[in-house]
């Protein structure tokens, strides 16, 4: 059909029976891997759009550049830059990111179904992999612990018979001044031996501090992943 010819004179080399074919299949792989991430792991709505249709903008990109894979890669290496130059990515988004590329590659070079094999194994492999603690302790037992003592306490180690007790490891991760230099404000990063621990640490570390302020939250650990 003249339609598909290039502007420059060249036949289009696909019909757009397989060019449907394979643009369908990769924006099906990304629906699905957008799916499969979105169940194991936090993100923005924007990134969750933009990994549905990653593979069929790589898919597109790989099929006009007739088959020359390393200009086709080059290009569309680009447009995963653009989520890099607006926010720090998770090494989960980056492995999401790369998933949904090299779906869309596949697709592109006419492979269909490889690319909903690979697809399938690598996000199941992610799930697997997700569940595994690698680091040997639970997400859950992580916490931020913030602790308000006076300024006559020696902040160097002063809870740390209570952290023997209470927790596997900790660390001492920033100290701020408060109420015109009066207090000080304690952040710890913690590994809790168990989840009962929680309750009893906070109690005796009241007793220590006077019963100022003691908080615990979930340990961010966003900025630790890539």
């Amino acid at each position: 059909m003249e339609i598909f010819n290039s502007v420059f004179g060249t036949l289009a080399s696909i019909s757009i029976m397989s060019f449907l074919a394979c643009l369908g299949t990769s924006l099906g792989i990304g629906i699905f891997i957008t799916f499969m991430y979105s169940r194991h792991a936090r993100s923005s709505k924007s990134f969750m759009a933009t990994l549905a249709l990653l593979p069929s903008v790589v898919c597109v990109v790989i099929l006009l550049v007739n088959g020359n894979i390393g200009a086709g890669v080059a290009v569309a290496g680009a447009f995963s830059l653009v989520r890099f130059r607006s926010a720090q990515g998770s090494a989960k988004e980056i492995a999401a990111i790369f998933l949904a590329m090299g779906s869309g590659l596949i697709c592109g070079m006419g492979y269909l179904v490889f690319a909903v094999v690979f697809a399938v194994i690598v996000s199941i492999a992610f799930i697997v992999f997700s569940a595994i603690d690698f680091t040997g302790s639970k997400a859950g037992l992580k916490k931020s612990l913030t602790v308000t003592i006076p300024e006559t306490l020696d902040y160097t180690h002063v809870f740390d018979d209570i952290f023997r007790k209470f927790v596997k490891k900790h660390e001492l991760v920033g100290v701020k001044t408060t109420n015109m230099g009066s207090l000080f404000k304690l952040t710890y990063d913690i590994d809790l031996r168990d989840s009962f621990s929680e309750k009893k640490m906070i109690d005796e570390i009241r007793e220590r501090n006077g019963n100022l302020e003691v908080m615990v939250n979930r340990q961010e650990t966003a900025k630790a992943e890539l």
